[in-house]
């Protein structure tokens, strides 16, 4: 059984990670150096979460990290080398790039929509602009992988069936 640890910085959506991990019978851990898989989870402000993850030393403990790491929307957006929202704030630098606010169409971008094959639950009003944007949604980057990181700017754990499968399949490379 693969372990899995949540970043517990303060970010609103671990509860409904946790619930989406136990259904497909993950072991949760809070050991985020050891384990298996972590999972950078996000619903907030980037300012906000970068101020957790380094209050709990969470920032060093990710970029040290060599094992598969998933970012979860603002989980995402951390990772990267900067982003534009709350007058600019440093990220993770795991992943090349930056988040900036979206532009166009509805803002915030919430709802359903098309990646690949599947339909997936988005909510966010920044995304990902990087070389390493391997999937897009509408013309926007919905999922970047580097390295050991992936990211993807829906929430799989708020995705149903499709969110469900595609947990399960970074589960099973972990």
């Amino acid at each position: 059984m693969k372990t899995v640890a949540i970043c517990r910085y303060g970010a609103g959506n671990v509860r409904s990670v946790e619930l989406a991990l136990g259904r497909l019978g993950a072991e949760l851990t809070d050991d985020v150096a050891n384990a298996d898989l972590a999972i950078l989870p996000g619903v907030g402000s980037a300012r906000t979460a970068m101020a957790g993850l380094r209050e709990r030393g969470l920032d060093e403990v990710l970029r040290a990290r060599t094992k598969p790491i998933l970012g979860i929307c603002l989980g995402l957006q951390l990772a990267l080398e900067s982003s534009e929202e709350d007058g600019g704030v440093d990220g993770l630098g795991i992943v090349p790039g930056r988040a900036v606010r979206l532009r166009d169409g509805r803002v915030p971008r919430i709802g359903w929509a098309m990646v690949g094959d599947d339909v997936y639950w988005f909510a966010h009003s920044y995304v990902a602009e990087s070389p390493a944007v391997t999937a897009t949604s509408e013309g926007l980057a919905a999922v970047v992988e580097h390295g050991s990181f992936t990211g993807v700017q829906f929430h799989p754990e708020k995705s149903g069936p499709a969110g469900a499968r595609f947990l399960e399949r970074c589960l099973s490379r972990a």
